[in-house]
């Protein structure tokens, strides 16, 4: 427990400084909603480009790790769309954020810090081979979801076209996609450049940590909280937990089946904040969930590290 806690809590330090830099006025929400396109278009792709340009795919790819892992994050998206459509009532609109939040765990900020401080330093390959694919998986599903309900009753080929246009303009499947260009090819980047890509790197996560506590001052829990509830229960117990069948149906190595259930146990990250902010849509419930799952990660981590 002290060890989950001495990773989560510099995290909800530096969106607790966020909070307090807004709500007392120290820090404008002007300067919130920069300091979020600044990580969300520049920072955060940066780090998504490195991780995925520097990873040996020929030790680490395991197809029964990612069929088991995505199986059950595609299972969450479901559960979460169709529940905030059927059982709370919201748009098609709202819902597609919804479920996005439900599948996408924080791999990065939790997961690896969690899995490092478990099993070491040297667990940490199946973790990143999921981080690979985890925005390109992600985003496919919720931006062709979305496109999808915004474009209903139109011509399918516009539906297509505005699906292609939404994927290939986003920052992070663009970092992705060149990453993977950079790991393929074996092409060496210079050293100036590589270097600079690290000085925005180093930023990135604080940044955007700090951004989402001056957004959460916005988006409160109010009206909102059975919903909120609802996203953290399939993000913190439904997803590992259909992981975790999954897992042994594939008869995963041990070393790859506890990598899969922690970094299936991991509250939503700030990515499913951005997807909300993109469409604006659900931003208050995206917000709320990503604090209070990550809130109760602190315990419910520790219960998954524990049947490992």
């Amino acid at each position: 427990m002290q060890a989950l806690l001495d990773v989560i809590l510099p995290v909800f330090l530096v969106v607790g400084f966020g909070y307090v830099a807004v709500w007392r006025g120290l820090f404008s929400p002007e300067g919130v909603q920069g300091l979020m396109k600044f990580t969300q278009q520049f920072a955060i792709p940066c780090l998504l480009f490195r991780a995925i340009a520097t990873l040996n795919l020929d030790q680490q790819f395991e197809p029964g790790l990612l069929l088991s892992y995505y199986g059950a994050s595609g299972a969450g998206f479901v559960a979460g769309l169709l529940g905030a459509r059927y059982i709370f009532g919201r748009d098609w609109e709202d819902s597609v954020v919804i479920g996005f939040g439900c599948m996408f765990a924080n791999t990065v900020l939790l997961g690896l810090p969690i899995t490092e401080r478990a099993f070491g330093e040297a667990a940490l390959g199946p973790n990143y081979m999921i981080i690979a694919f985890n925005a390109p998986f992600c985003y496919g599903i919720g931006v062709t979801a979305m496109e999808i309900v915004r474009n209903r009753g139109g011509r399918p080929r516009d539906t297509l076209k505005a699906i292609l246009n939404a994927m290939f303009r986003n920052a992070l499947v663009i970092a992705i996609t060149l990453g993977f260009f950079v790991n393929f090819t074996g092409i060496a980047l210079p050293t100036a450049l590589t270097d600079a890509i690290n000085m925005m790197i180093r930023a990135a996560l604080p940044a955007a940590l700090f951004g989402l506590g001056g957004v959460l001052v916005q988006y409160k829990p109010e009206g909102d909280m059975r919903v909120i509830l609802y996203v953290c229960a399939i993000s913190l117990f439904m997803h590992p937990a259909l992981a975790w069948i999954l897992g042994r149906t594939h008869d995963l190595p041990s070393e790859m089946f506890r990598s899969l259930v922690l970094t299936s146990a991991m509250a939503p990250g700030i990515n499913a904040y951005v997807f909300a902010s993109i469409y604006g849509r659900a931003q208050r419930v995206a917000a709320s969930s990503v604090l209070l799952s990550t809130a109760a990660c602190v315990l419910t981590a520790w219960m998954w590290l524990s049947l490992l």
